[in-house]
């Protein structure tokens, strides 16, 4: 175990905006409480409640990975409309004390699904508009 520090930083923090995942044209996963972890020179990576999370499209594959600093992580595959996904997401049960607030949350690979940011103008572009009368004519 390694503890992040100037020459491997990993800073985590709540991020103020909603996120989605969308795979093959369904949003699986929606939430106002993604967790963002910077790690040195890597992307961003948005860590999802599981709550969150649309499980039911997720299996635990047998990939297993390790990292010095976060510890063992957990991969799923996604099966969605007939298409497999191949280790699209991983979480970590049991990270190491100094990135602990990812515990149990599930995080997305971006180049296997798409992982965004929503901003207002974005829901309102592709709200529905609301019915009205009393049914067909």
């Amino acid at each position: 175990m390694k503890t992040p520090g100037p020459d491997h930083p990993i800073s985590m923090a709540n991020n103020p905006r909603r996120v989605r995942v969308q795979a093959a044209g369904h949003v699986i996963a929606d939430t106002d409480h993604a967790l963002t972890l910077r790690e040195a020179e890597l992307p961003p990576v948005q860590y999802f409640p599981r709550e969150d999370v649309e499980t039911g499209f997720l299996s635990e594959s047998v990939k297993v990975t390790e990292c010095p600093y976060k510890g063992r992580a957990t991969h799923y595959t996604m099966m969605i409309d007939g298409e497999l996904i191949e280790n699209a997401a991983w979480s970590y049960e049991h990270p190491y004390p100094a990135v602990e607030a990812i515990q149990g949350r599930i995080a997305f690979y971006a180049t296997k699904v798409e992982v965004y940011e929503v901003d207002e103008e974005m829901l309102r572009r592709h709200a529905r508009p609301r019915e009205t009368g009393t049914g067909p004519a």
